[in-house]
């Protein structure tokens, strides 16, 4: 029996939701010699239209999405289809241009790489294994945890079908269905919380001459007090903005309401945004609102025949950009404890112990980081902050790495890579501290030898 075999015989798994994680976890499973059906409400990705209105439709592959992807052979395929992103370039309020690098090497980038072609490529590859079936248009109505099975109903004629299997998989988002069914009536611990900024999509295209009108080989961010705007290159020279802000209030989503109220906050808020993008007022006005939500919760597994992934189990707000690379983390991590338990039931409770801790942490990271792409990245102290880390992780690259480092250019553990961040700052606030000490006993000194003197005269 090889490694990626479960049993002798042909054990099989259903999937809810052919999304990033649920269309990664077929190609896993199949290897390991599942046979895998999988149950999607929408249509097929591959023939959909291109681009789902209101919703993020650019994501920035990282280490640790990388990785998954390597480990299954897809990760060449997907970077043909990515931009390269060597950082950030900073779109201040009050005009002023800043490239802020990611990291010292030159593997320490981004991909930026549309959500609709990357979930193509997973479903084809999926799809192209003999043990993989792909279902659209059917969407789960009912799950029995303890058979387990699903009941799958179509959303063209409403036919119903009961499904067995012997691991049901629960990668249908946020508002899981499987999640919400499989811990019924058990002691589970559930929260959701919401942002109360949304966000709208909206689009930098090619100028008139057909080429990109910013750098394209970046992430582009506007910070701001009433709105933040981040954009993501795309192949074709375009760029594709997220523009985030509060719900209510002053300056909000529910004040842009005509050409002149857009406008207006355009030139105040992002200056130089405005002439890029001729179709911002268009755009604005029709395109629907997204909301983005943080999901904690447990137990992620039902014995051995249910498991959660993805934003199922960890929903995060986008701002780290890792929701989608820790969903394919998962991918892989649920991979190996299936390899190194026989039983399926101890491999569930593992991986749920091995990423929990993380993603929880991951959370609270992704939080923070909206905060600092909105009030800090622009500020001096933040770009002399971020530089002296670049300059002691290139001095020191095996006692000084940074946060942001570990988290998107490593696969160190979320939890493990905040704890030596803490650790890294303790440092710097002990030298500062001794800086200051050596400083005042030096002013001292010098006052005393100087008073001895000025007595001697």
């Amino acid at each position: 029996m090889d490694g990626h075999s479960p049993t002798n015989r042909r054990d099989r798994a259903v999937i809810i939701g052919a999304g990033l994680a649920g269309s990664l976890a077929a190609v896993y499973l199949a290897r390991r010699g599942y046979a895998v059906d999988v149950y999607e409400r929408r249509e097929d990705p591959r023939l959909a239209p291109a681009g789902i209105a209101g919703r993020s439709i650019n994501l920035g592959l990282s280490a640790r999405g990388m990785r998954a992807l390597h480990d299954v052979g897809l990760l060449n395929d997907v970077l043909k289809r990515s931009v390269p992103m060597q950082g950030r370039v900073v779109h201040s309020p009050d005009g002023s241009v800043g490239f802020q690098p990611y990291g010292v090497r030159d593997h320490q980038i981004l991909h930026s790489v549309l959500r609709d072609e990357l979930i193509a490529v997973l479903v084809d590859a999926a799809d192209a294994q003999p043990e993989v079936r792909f279902h659209f248009g059917w969407r789960m109505h009912r799950l029995d945890r303890d058979r387990p099975a699903v009941t799958v109903v179509s959303e063209q004629d409403g036919e119903s079908l009961d499904v067995t299997a012997d691991l049901v998989v629960g990668a249908d988002g946020a508002f899981s269905t499987v999640r919400q069914q499989m811990q019924h009536g058990l002691r589970a611990n559930h929260s959701q919380e919401f942002l109360d900024w949304g966000y709208k999509e909206l689009t930098i295209p090619v100028g008139p001459d057909g080429q990109p009108r910013v750098r394209l080989e970046a992430l582009h961010v506007w910070p701001g007090e009433h709105g933040l705007m981040v954009a993501h290159p795309n192949l074709d020279g375009s760029l594709t903005c997220t523009l985030f802000m509060p719900y209510e209030g002053e300056s909000s989503l529910a004040t842009l309401t005509s050409a002149e109220a857009i406008r207006a906050f355009f030139r105040h808020n992002f200056p130089d945004a405005e002439e890029l993008m001729p179709h911002l007022v268009e755009e604005i006005l029709s395109h629907p609102t997204g909301h983005l939500v943080t999901v904690r919760t447990s137990p992620w597994h039902h014995a051995d025949r249910v498991v959660l992934i993805g934003d199922a189990c960890h929903a995060v707000y986008p701002f780290y950009g890792q929701g989608m690379n820790s969903s394919f983390e998962d991918c892989l991590v649920l991979d190996r404890c299936l390899d190194e338990h026989r039983d399926r039931g101890a491999a569930l409770a593992a991986f749920q112990a091995a990423r929990k801790p993380h993603t929880d942490v991951l959370a609270d990271l992704s939080t923070e980081n909206f905060i600092e792409l909105r009030d800090r990245v622009h500020r001096p102290g933040y770009v002399v902050r971020a530089a002296a880390d670049r300059l002691l992780n290139r001095l020191l690259p095996e006692h000084w790495t940074p946060l942001y480092t570990m988290v998107a250019h490593t696969t160190t553990p979320y939890a493990e890579a905040l704890a030596r961040s803490h650790r890294q700052d303790r440092i710097v606030r002990w030298a500062a501290a001794g800086g200051l000490a050596a400083g005042a006993a030096l002013v001292y000194l010098s006052a005393r030898t100087a008073l001895r003197a000025a007595r001697g005269r």
